[in-house]
């Protein structure tokens, strides 16, 4: 297969072009970004060609595929066009500003013929398909309630900028905060692991510490806490934070009738089940990756997106199952603004 990037900000150098490198059913067709020493800087290293434009990328027939590593508001419109175009499309977490962005989106995969995935990574690491393993099998019992967070510095010392004025913090680049950034990851993980679709959620977002250069607050949430409720019962709370200083959490705990389920709590051991009776087993599976790691292992995302496309099975990152996380994404939106629980 040959692929494109479009974009060449930081989850592009960090996972997309990085990961395409290591694997070798793929070669690198080139890169296009608005700004072009970007997209030629990982010419440069990873081969291919420089776009000029979106559309001479769409318009070449070699390409198979395309990334899409754009800022959140661009999604879709960037998706739609690749797939008009032929092109199977990774695209990014979250997966669009609207949810009529995201049917679109999920439209013309269908019309075209081709697969649409969204780079939801936190279902693929080895602990959590463990844990979705374990919880399957009923060996735990039923999952009453779970809490998950996860809290970093923020994305300004992550983002190509390295700038407090990166398009993270802009309503209309990023149109969500923390929330969609860190909570869709965790909003998905735990509709992943639970296997049932949410009900309601109930969420709060405030601006606590983040600014602009100018020291003006930022235009989303730096902080934000949800409540989810499912279908089947079980509920429990996400934690999202740009402001957990000098530190990462990305932990979760699943409280089940039989035990719990540790997942990154541990530096050494990423599951720890905890039975009834107190016994406990450690399991060392992997690390958690954090945005310090200069060069993050393979998130599996890449390899689970080309394999996919190319054996045509039906995969866990398809947008058609995605898109049931990114309701929820807009139901925590909306109550936010009105302060009442919202039904999905």
């Amino acid at each position: 297969m040959k692929v494109a990037v479009i974009g060449c900000g930081s989850i592009a150098r960090q996972r997309h072009a990085h990961e395409y490198g290591l694997n070798g059913n793929v070669e690198i067709a080139g890169f296009f970004d608005f700004v072009s020493e970007r997209a030629e800087e990982l010419a440069k290293i990873y081969g291919g060609r420089v776009y000029g434009s979106l559309e001479e990328l769409f318009e070449d027939k070699t390409v198979d595929a395309v990334s899409v590593c754009v800022a959140n508001a661009y999604h879709a419109e960037t998706a739609v066009k690749a797939l008009e175009a032929g092109k199977h499309v990774l695209c990014e977490k979250p997966m669009a500003t609207s949810i009529e962005d995201c049917e679109r989106m999920i439209d013309a995969a269908k019309k075209a013929g081709k697969r649409l995935m969204i780079g939801q990574n936190q279902r693929l690491t080895p602990a959590h398909k463990k844990a979705k393993e374990i919880i399957a099998s009923g060996k735990m019992g039923k999952v009453l309630t779970f809490n998950t967070m996860f809290c970093h510095g923020g994305p300004e010392s992550w983002s190509i900028e390295k700038s407090k004025n990166t398009w993270f913090f802009k309503k209309s680049a990023a149109a969500f905060g923390s929330m969609a950034d860190l909570g869709i990851h965790k909003i998905d993980l735990i509709r992943y692991l639970v296997g049932d679709e949410i009900k309601s959620v109930y969420s709060t977002m405030r601006v606590l510490d983040k600014t602009f250069e100018d020291g003006t607050p930022i235009e989303v949430d730096d902080n934000s806490v949800e409540i989810l409720n499912f279908r089947n019962g079980a509920y429990g709370t996400v934690t999202t934070s740009w402001t957990c200083y000098g530190t990462e959490f990305n932990t979760t705990n699943i409280f089940c009738q039989n035990g719990v389920l540790k997942l990154y709590s541990d530096p050494d051991y990423s599951l720890i089940i905890v039975h009834n009776d107190g016994t406990e087993e450690k399991l060392a599976l992997d690390r958690i990756q954090t945005n310090a790691d200069k060069q993050q292992a393979s998130s599996g995302v890449i390899d689970e997106f080309l394999d996919s496309v190319i054996t045509g099975r039906k995969s866990c990152l398809d947008a058609d199952d995605i898109i049931g996380s990114m309701y929820a994404v807009f139901a925590c939106q909306k109550s936010s603004v009105n302060g009442k629980t919202e039904n999905l």
